[in-house]
């Protein structure tokens, strides 16, 4: 007869963990997207996620920690649903990567850049997260585009429809910019169509 081992909660406590580290992701980004940095404690993530101050900064050692992890997490869950999108031509793709500067992550990421500008430990972080971030979502856009950029100016063009992306974001911060948004998604769609082939 072999030795019978005993069960042990290992699993679920790593599931637990992970379920917990998850919940503090998704509500920091809620909560910078609603009240902005000066409004995001830590204790407010925490309530937020339905955990005790303790469990977050388990998790996450300092506020820095625990924003930019949460930035990050949303970007690549952003990354990995456009990266699933049917390929459904261009318009379709340009609404697509333009929703991603009119959502609640930016609108949290904003709020971190603009901490980020004012607090010296803060902009390293940050710095090298949206520079990250960009090369993803930049090599996003070339992938659902088709954009070929080996062609002169093909790569200027992607990026450039992602800044104008991004300041279609900056004008729907303060009001719902829906209507004008469609038609300029629209217009570029067609110029894209034109400069990429």
């Amino acid at each position: 007869m072999g030795v019978v081992t005993p069960p042990t909660d290992r699993t679920p406590k790593q599931d637990r963990s992970r379920a917990t580290r998850r919940r503090l992701l998704e509500a920091a980004v809620a909560c910078l997207a609603e009240h902005g940095w000066a409004g995001s404690t830590v204790s407010v993530v925490a309530e937020r996620a339905g955990v005790s101050r303790g469990a977050a900064q388990h998790h996450f050692p300092t506020r820095e920690d625990l924003f930019t992890a949460a930035v990050e997490y949303v970007a690549e869950e952003r990354s990995a649903a456009l990266r699933a999108l049917p390929v459904q031509g261009r318009t379709a793709v340009v609404a697509a990567l333009v929703d991603l500067y009119t959502g609640p992550l930016f609108r949290a990421a904003l709020q971190l850049w603009v901490a980020a500008s004012n607090e010296e430990q803060l902009r390293p972080r940050v710095t090298e997260l949206e520079a990250r971030v960009g090369r993803e979502t930049h090599r996003i856009a070339v992938e659902l585009l088709a954009a070929d950029e080996s062609r002169p100016g093909v790569r200027e063009t992607v990026q450039g429809f992602l800044d104008m992306a991004r300041g279609l974001g900056l004008a729907n911060v303060l009001t719902d910019d829906t209507a004008r948004r469609r038609r300029v998604v629209t217009q570029w769609a067609r110029l894209l169509d034109e400069a990429l082939g």
